[in-house]
């Protein structure tokens, strides 16, 4: 039974600040039998542990009901190149291609034991220096590496992802493998089965080389075990949260790598670092088996170092998986061939302006124009963007209520005001009504942005 709760009608004054509400005295006497109910029905809930695993029973689906959006076939051309034969220098093999390194393969110019033995002397020269492998699984991806050239040798080619190795953000699951979550309360942590991402590489041949790090639960290029670093400066991070995928990739430390997005977590290193990410429509890629931070916002995609490599990873883990309730039954369909005749850009000149950076991006604007596009000035939607951090402090602080509860958030490394511990201890004061009405909203902005899209 839950304790009960006494509540005076004063105590409701501060409550009362925190929700921008006035009420009268009348009103607050009234109120108090039904906010004791409230609390009483907190603590029961509490009372009922959940696991990081378990979504809510409300998902988001990125489809608008109105709208009708055209089939994909499960189908990847790439833009047709010739491609060199494999050079000596393991520098050169490392930083190649995806489909350079498959061709190799193809030609017997190179194998996958050996791509694999490239990767992990890198990893050992340069891994530790960046502070982005969490575990590196040197003996599985020999077995793995062997038994791609052995399935080749015999005619068996799993696709264009066979004996390639790979590296994965460190809150997918891999069996009998540390997953940590990049956080010092789970690091410790050894998943039981793999996730489904783990599980697509694996069928289509990919070689596991490790698993990189990530800032702690998702949030920037600070982990248990340090900041990992960009490449090309190692004096900065490699923001994040997808830190070691983008700082392994970039280095040539592994083919390609997966990345996981809530908030610009591929985007953001991927533009630190240098490297291609590509984020998927929400509910493309399975997110069984992966830490959940934000259950409408969590995406899973590759990081390669060339934008055709992310179509051909895309490809391989793209598809419906009935254990993610967010999961959509939706092809994947890209065409290199295609002509870049008649596609539209939308672009706000403000945005290629120089800021308070001073990186003046004008440059890019000639780019689309010499590619033949056209580009259609747009304003977006009026809409207090701002308040959809909202639904991101909710939804995260709703995953990780145990660590707040049980203090164990005081574990983290990183602890200012933006971090995860702060952001969720003030999301408990967030109001249930305040977050429907900024779902409302974010379905209102789905719609003006459908709208600015049809032209």
């Amino acid at each position: 039974m839950a304790e009960e709760t006494k509540l005076e009608a004063s105590e409701l004054n501060g409550a009362e600040k925190l929700l921008d509400l006035s009420l009268t005295e009348a009103e607050r006497a009234q109120a108090i039998g039904n906010i004791e109910k409230q609390i009483d029905r907190l603590r029961l809930r509490r009372a009922t542990a959940l696991e990081n695993f378990e979504s809510p029973a409300v998902t988001f689906d990125p489809r608008l009901k109105t709208r009708n959006y055209r089939a994909q076939e499960n189908r990847v051309e790439l833009f047709p190149k010739e491609i060199s034969p494999c050079p000596s220098a393991e520098e050169d093999i490392a930083f190649a291609s995806l489909e350079a390194q498959q061709v190799w393969m193809t030609r017997g110019e190179l194998t996958s034991e050996r791509l694999t033995e490239i990767y992990l002397r890198r990893i050992d020269e340069f891994g530790p220096r960046l502070e982005c492998f969490v575990t590196v699984t040197g003996d599985l991806a020999r077995a793995q590496a062997r038994r791609a050239d052995e399935e080749r040798a015999k005619g068996k080619v799993r696709g264009p992802l066979h004996g390639i190795p790979y590296v994965l953000k460190d809150l997918l699951d891999t069996k009998d493998i540390p997953t940590t979550w990049g956080a010092t309360p789970y690091k410790t942590r050894v998943a039981t089965e793999d996730a489904a991402v783990t599980e697509a590489l694996r069928e289509a041949g990919a070689v596991l080389l490790g698993k990189t790090t990530l800032g702690a639960i998702a949030y920037g290029d600070i982990w248990f075990g340090g900041m990992t670093r960009n490449p090309w400066n190692c004096q900065e991070g490699s923001s994040g949260s997808s830190a070691g995928s983008a700082s392994a990739t970039a280095a040539g430390l592994c083919g390609f790598s997966i990345g996981s997005e809530t908030l610009g977590s591929i985007v953001s290193p991927s533009d630190r670092c240098g490297t291609t990410g590509l984020r998927p429509t929400f509910g493309r890629v399975s997110r069984h088996g992966a830490m959940a931070l934000c259950w409408s916002f969590d995406k899973l995609g590759p990081i390669c170092r060339r934008a055709e490599d992310t179509a051909l990873v895309l490809a391989a883990i793209n598809g419906f998986d009935g254990r993610d309730a967010g999961s959509l039954d939706w092809c994947f369909e890209y065409d290199g061939k295609a002509s870049l005749a008649g596609l539209k850009v939308g672009i706000n000149p403000k945005w290629f302006e120089a800021g308070e950076n001073g990186r003046d991006a004008s440059h890019l604007l000639t780019a689309l124009h010499d590619l033949g596009l056209e580009t259609v000035e747009i304003e977006l939607p009026d809409m207090p963007y701002e308040v959809f951090g909202t639904l991101i402090e909710v939804e995260s602080a709703a995953a990780f209520e145990e660590l707040t509860l049980s203090d164990r958030d005081d574990e983290l490394v990183w602890q200012t005001e933006q971090a995860w511990p702060n952001t969720w201890r003030a999301a408990q004061f967030e109001s249930a009504v305040n977050y429907v009405q900024v779902e409302r909203l974010r379905r209102r902005l789905m719609e003006e942005m459908a709208k600015l899209f049809d032209g």
